[in-house]
């Protein structure tokens, strides 16, 4: 099923239902990208869902804020503070998240799955914390596409996740799904804004 959450932006289509249709983004369009890049096999007491936001400003500049596993709170606006432990930033890194007050969580322990520069692509597990989404996962991607004629960005994040004891499929993916709208909602916010400042240099 397609449809809104909390409003416009954000379009969602639960996976084992109907896949997001082609919006002229490229071969395949979305439906494309999701087929090939957001593969999830949800078990029976797991859901998953998949949001589209497409933004007005240039694909390297989106995903130089989306690959920096290290400062989600660049763009995240429940993400009070990120320390990534020990060395350089590699696939099976971690991160201990701390998370602004309004959320039923205060910490998160997230664990850096694939960072593809050449396919646009990040994944992220929840290994800890004192939150309920047991077994979280996360891909996002971004596509370049055009937007009124001027260069845009396709993004897409999808999720799998347990189901907490008490809660139903549908109230735990509304869930999950609210927090993505707000963080994609505050991505097209933070790159537009920059696109506008810088709209022919790539953000550093």
């Amino acid at each position: 099923m397609v449809g809104l959450v909390g409003g416009a932006g954000a379009r969602v289509a639960r996976l084992g239902g109907e896949q997001p249709a082609s919006n002229g983004v490229g071969p395949g369009g979305e439906a494309e990208h999701v087929r090939r890049l957001h593969r999830h096999a949800p078990a029976d007491n797991q859901c998953s869902s998949t949001l589209v936001k497409h933004i007005k400003a240039p694909v390297h500049l989106v995903w130089s804020l989306v690959r920096s596993f290290d400062q989600p709170q660049k763009y995240k606006p429940f993400v009070s503070r990120c320390v990534v432990r020990g060395g350089e930033l590699e696939i099976g890194s971690l991160r201990d998240v701390n998370v602004k007050t309004g959320l039923p969580a205060t910490t998160s322990t997230e664990r850096l799955e694939r960072l593809d520069d050449d396919e646009h692509l990040l994944s992220v597990k929840f290994v800890g914390g004192d939150h309920r989404l047991q077994n979280y996962s996360s891909i996002i991607t971004v596509h370049p596409e055009s937007i009124d004629g001027r260069p845009g960005t396709l993004v897409i994040e999808s999720f799998v996740v347990d189901v907490p004891e008490g809660n139903t499929k549908d109230e735990t993916c509304y869930f999950v799904e609210a927090v993505i709208k707000c963080n994609l909602t505050s991505l097209a916010e933070v790159s537009e804004r920059l696109a506008v400042q810088s709209p022919t240099s790539p953000l550093d």
